[in-house]
C-alpha cells in the first residue's frame, strides 16, 4: 500500500486567508451603512475557519485539511458576494456556515464507527421518509415547486437533508449485502425518495438523487445491464412528465432558445450570460456588478456573479475545486477501511459534481435550467448545511482524518 502524504495545511490556510481578507476589504469598501456590523460578520467567518483548523490539529492531531479549506474557500466567495447585496443575508449565511461546520464534525464522529453506521441505517431511512412526507403535507407552492416548508418565520428545504440520509442508507445497506440483488432493495427506498420529489415538482433535485443512486448501485453491483434498464425506465418517465407537466415543458421549450425570449422566459439566463462575460478575466470588482439586480442572483445565478465581479479566472478555479474533490476522493479510496466509506465518499463527491454541473450548465443554457444551487457558494441554510454534511462522507474515506487509522496504514506500507 502506498504511503499517504501529509498535507501542508498551514501554507494553504494562510494563502486562502489572504484571498479572503482581500475580498472582505473590497466588500467593506463598498458598504456605506452597517459597516461595523458587516466587519464583525466577516471577522466571525475567519475566526470560525481558524478555530476549526487549530482545534482539530490540537485535539486529534489532524494534518489533512484539503477538503475543509476548499469548503471554506468556496463559502468565502459566496459570503463576499452575498455581503455586498445585503448585510442581513450575510449574517444569516455566516450562521449557516457555522452550523454546517458543526454538522460536519458531528457527522465525522457518527460515521467513524462502522458498527454505529449499521445500527443507524434504518433510523436514517425512517427519517428520510418522514421528512419527505412532512414536505408533501406542509410545503407551499414556490415558483412551480413545493420544496420549501415554512414554520413561522423559519423556512427550510427538506430535500437537502434527505440527501444525507439517501447516501447514508445506500452505502450502509449495500456495504453489508454482497449480491447484485441488494441494488433492488435499495431501489425501493430510492424510488420512494425520487417519487416524492416528482410529486413536489422538484425535478432538479430528483435528477441529482437519481444520478447518485446510479453511482451507488454501480459501485456495488458493477452490473451495466441493471443500470441500463433503470436508465431506460427513467428516460421514459421523464418524457411522460415533460409531456404532461406544463411547468417542466415550459423550461424545455426555452432550452437552447433563451435568446429568442430575452425579455420573457429567457431573461434571467440571457442577463446572466451577458453580465458574467462582461466581467472579463479579472471581474469588475465586488459590489460593481449588474447581475445582483436580477432575481435569484445570490442563489441559482450566483456563478454568474462570481464571473462578473471576481472574473472568469476565478469562475474556472471554482469548477476545478469540485473536480479536485473528486480526485481527492478517488485517490483516498484506495486506503479506505471498508466498502461503506468508499461508496459513501464517491457517491457524495458525485452528487456535488452533478449538482454543480446542473447549476453551471443550466444557467449557461448548455443543459435545461433546473434551478439547483451551487454547493457552498449559493445563499441558503439548507443547502449549506447539507453540503458540509456530504463533505463528512468524503472526509471519512481518508485514513488521515482518523490519526490512529492513518498510523496503521503507514505501518502497513
Amino acid at each position: 500500500m502506498k504511503k499517504l502524504k501529509s498535507f501542508r495545511y498551514a501554507y494553504y490556510l494562510i494563502l486562502v486567508t489572504v484571498f479572503q481578507i482581500l475580498s472582505f476589504i473590497q466588500v467593506l469598501s463598498k458598504c456605506e451603512e452597517d459597516k461595523a456590523q458587516l466587519s464583525v460578520i466577516l471577522l466571525s467567518f475567519l475566526l470560525v475557519e481558524w478555530f476549526y483548523v487549530v482545534a482539530m490539529r490540537v485535539t486529534i492531531r489532524q494534518k489533512s485539511f484539503e477538503l475543509e479549506l476548499i469548503a471554506f474557500f468556496l463559502s468565502s466567495v459566496g459570503l463576499s458576494l452575498i455581503a455586498t447585496v445585503s448585510v442581513d443575508f450575510a449574517m444569516k449565511q455566516v450562521i449557516y456556515i457555522l452550523a454546517g461546520v458543526l454538522i460536519f464534525i458531528v457527522m465525522r464522529w457518527l460515521i467513524a464507527n462502522a458498527d454505529r453506521v449499521s445500527l443507524l441505517r434504518m433510523p436514517a431511512a425512517v427519517f428520510a421518509a418522514a421528512v419527505l412526507a412532512l414536505n408533501l403535507l406542509l410545503a407551499q407552492d414556490y415558483n412551480g415547486a413545493k420544496n420549501w416548508v415554512q414554520i413561522g418565520s423559519f423556512s427550510f428545504q427538506p430535500s437537502e437533508f434527505v440527501k444525507i440520509a439517501f447516501i447514508f442508507v445506500g452505502a450502509a445497506t449495500l456495504d453489508k449485502l454482497q449480491t447484485t440483488k441488494s441494488v433492488f432493495k435499495y431501489l425501493i427506498f430510492a424510488a420512494g425518495c425520487v417519487g416524492a420529489l416528482f410529486l413536489m415538482r422538484d425535478f432538479g433535485t430528483a435528477l441529482i438523487f437519481f444520478a447518485t443512486f446510479l453511482i451507488i448501485a454501480y459501485m456495488r453491483s458493477g452490473d451495466w445491464k441493471t443500470i441500463a434498464v433503470i436508465c431506460v425506465a427513467a428516460v421514459l418517465g421523464a418524457v411522460l412528465i415533460i409531456s404532461f407537466k406544463s411547468t417542466v415543458a415550459a423550461r424545455f421549450a426555452t432550452y437552447r432558445h433563451i435568446w429568442e425570449t430575452p425579455y420573457d422566459e429567457g431573461m434571467q439566463q440571457t442577463r446572466m450570460l451577458i453580465y458574467s462575460a462582461s466581467g472579463g478575466l479579472f471581474g469588475v470588482g465586488l459590489g460593481n456588478g449588474k447581475l445582483r439586480d436580477i432575481y435569484a442572483s445570490t442563489t441559482d445565478l450566483i456563478f454568474g456573479m462570481v464571473c462578473e465581479e471576481y472574473g472568469l479566472i476565478l469562475g474556472f478555479v471554482i469548477l476545478l475545486t469540485f473536480a479536485a474533490i473528486l480526485v481527492y476522493t478517488v485517490a483516498s479510496a484506495k486506503s479506505a477501511r471498508t466498502s461503506f466509506y468508499v461508496i459513501a465518499a464517491c457517491s457524495a463527491a458525485g452528487l456535488l459534481l452533478v449538482q454543480t454541473s446542473l447549476n453551471v450548465f443550466g444557467v449557461t443554457d448548455l443543459l435545461p435550467w433546473t434551478g439547483v444551487t451551487l454547493p457552498f457558494v449559493s445563499r441558503g441554510g439548507s443547502s449549506m448545511m447539507s453540503c458540509w454534511a456530504l463533505l463528512a462522507f468524503i472526509k471519512s474515506v481518508d485514513p488521515r482524518a482518523y490519526p490512529k487509522t492513518f498510523k496503521e496504514t503507514q505501518l502497513a506500507g
